[in-house]
């Protein structure tokens, strides 16, 4: 009998060091404390915040209330190594775990991580010079406002995306678009080398001698935990910027995209040194009835916009105009990108996007999705303050990188478009529903419109439901590519809750 005990005894204790008990062990096993056995992995400054401090909710809290992740703890490294330990301790409880940076992934894939660890890397944002200054070493959690000012200080620049609250590394691992990609291509681009935790827990650097180099750039969510990223940076050539606006009714929807078609258009000839931006959006107070557009010119190397880019949208009678220069810095602020502004507020809202990227606008489409965002958002008031997103940056630094060479799919479109449904977090059933149809419906025609039969989709933008043809590119060879490398280096899909390839 006692050897009987001693068994049972030994194989309840086995399975009392599993990370998820059945319901029955639950009563007899004690209670593990996980932060304290983890903490004395990690190094000194490294944090742990547990359910029910204000700090675990701060560290949880997102830009879209939406699929969000579920944690047991969150891990805030303070040393790359940090990170690595992290994902052994995971590793050997069972337990997943997912790296968060800025919390703007909005994708519905992430709330599949549940009764995990979420690994906050904002402690990683360090930005250091090479001695030659041709290179940058920038955190894992750096965000973009501190990389573009420390760069700025010392008279250089990078890519990076538009907005100063998200992160370099969550957008440059799905490719990363930005102001200056007309010049040097996406963020990803960038890339020089890389120190990343791989599923297994180790910490290695990579570059482009490794296989895995080319899935990183564009596919990278997929790999592993990047802690750290080499980046070409470069000297600034106008420190001079500038911007116009316009803000047009809902009868100007034709000649508006006509205009930006005809006059600024993208397919390679769009100069380096210009982008343009609008939006659909609701303002009772001008237009209780219609949403209105909102349509930026920007310009690099000047402190007023060129006449000759902005005339013909004078022409068209805009209700307003505005504009200003300044520097480089200030574009988040002018475009309503800024740290303080309000998409970079995580106010307890629902936001789902539905990307697609296009080579030009089909006007037809254009006043079919103005119409239905209009009719859509007034029946249903709780979607009132969605908006409707399209961004036209230069492509010629995308372009002129072999399309074969990064796991980035869509070198040849140049447009990206996207519209933004949010509503209220607690809504109805009902409410959630009409939200996904509109930006699904939305999508849909402008797919239609594009008389294309593949749909590109922005992987950075995706709603969750997209498939890994459009996020990923329909050639076989890239979906083999892919799946071999995920095989080899995550086998057990460690890494499968940002818009997964398996």
């Amino acid at each position: 009998m006692e050897v009987i005990a001693a068994v049972a005894a030994g194989a309840i204790a086995s399975a009392c060091q599993n990370a998820v008990l059945s319901s029955w062990l639950v009563s007899i096993c004690p209670q593990r404390d996980y932060a304290k056995e983890l903490g004395e992995r990690l190094s000194r400054n490294a944090h742990i915040y547990t359910p029910g401090s204000d700090n675990f909710a701060a560290a949880t809290t997102r830009w879209s209330a939406a699929h969000a992740p579920e944690a047991k703890l969150v891990v805030i490294p303070s040393i790359e190594n940090d990170v690595a330990e992290t994902v052994k301790y995971a590793n050997e409880l069972g337990m997943p775990y997912l790296a968060v940076n800025g919390g703007h992934g909005a994708i519905k894939t992430v709330g599949k991580m549940k009764n995990g660890i979420q690994i906050w890397m904002h402690q990683l944002n360090g930005v250091e010079l090479s001695e030659d200054e041709t290179q940058a070493k920038i955190g894992g959690g750096a965000k973009t406002k501190a990389v573009t000012d420390a760069l700025w200080a010392a008279g250089k620049q990078t890519v990076t995306g538009l907005c100063e609250c998200t992160s370099i590394l969550g957008p440059g691992l799905g490719g990363g678009h930005g102001v200056l990609q007309g010049r040097y291509g996406l963020v990803s681009d960038q890339f020089v080398s890389m120190n990343i935790v791989l599923a297994d827990g180790s910490l290695r650097t990579i570059d482009e001698s490794s296989d895995l180099w080319w899935a990183m750039k564009g596919a990278g969510h997929n790999f592993g935990i990047v802690t750290s990223v080499t980046s070409k940076i470069y000297d600034i050539i106008h420190r001079d910027w500038a911007y116009e606006s316009f803000i047009f009714t809902g009868d100007k929807v034709e000649a508006l995209y006509e205009n930006i078609n005809s006059h600024l258009p993208n397919g390679g000839s769009l100069p380096v040194d210009i982008m343009h931006y609008s939006f659909f959006f609701n303002n009772p107070e001008v237009d209780p009835n219609n949403p209105l557009i909102m349509f930026f010119i920007i310009q690099e190397g000047n402190m007023i916009v060129d006449p000759t880019y902005t005339k013909p949208f004078h022409d068209l009678n805009p209700i307003a105009v505005d504009g200003e220069g300044g520097v480089f810095t200030d574009l988040a602020t002018w475009m309503g990108n800024a740290n303080t502004s309000p998409p970079c507020k995580k106010a307890g809202l629902v936001n789902y996007r539905f990307p697609i990227d296009v080579e030009s606008y089909n006007i037809p489409a254009q006043r079919q999705v103005y119409d239905l965002f209009a009719s859509a958002t007034k029946e249903t008031p709780a979607l009132n303050g969605s908006f409707f997103l399209f961004e036209g940056y230069s492509t010629q630094g995308v372009k002129a990188i072999p399309s074969e060479s990064t796991a980035y799919p869509f070198r040849g479109d140049n447009l990206l478009i996207s519209p933004v449904i949010n509503y209220a977090a607690g809504a109805d059933a009902e409410i959630d529903a009409k939200a996904v149809e509109l930006g699904e419906n939305l999508r849909r025609i402008l797919h239609e419109g594009s008389g294309r039969e593949e749909m590109h989709t922005y992987v950075n933008y995706a709603y969750g439901e997209e498939t890994k043809q459009n996020m990923y590119g329909y050639e076989q060879w890239r979906q083999d590519k892919l799946l071999e490398l995920k095989n080899k280096y995550d086998p057990e899909r460690k890494f499968s809750f940002y818009a997964p390839i398996v």
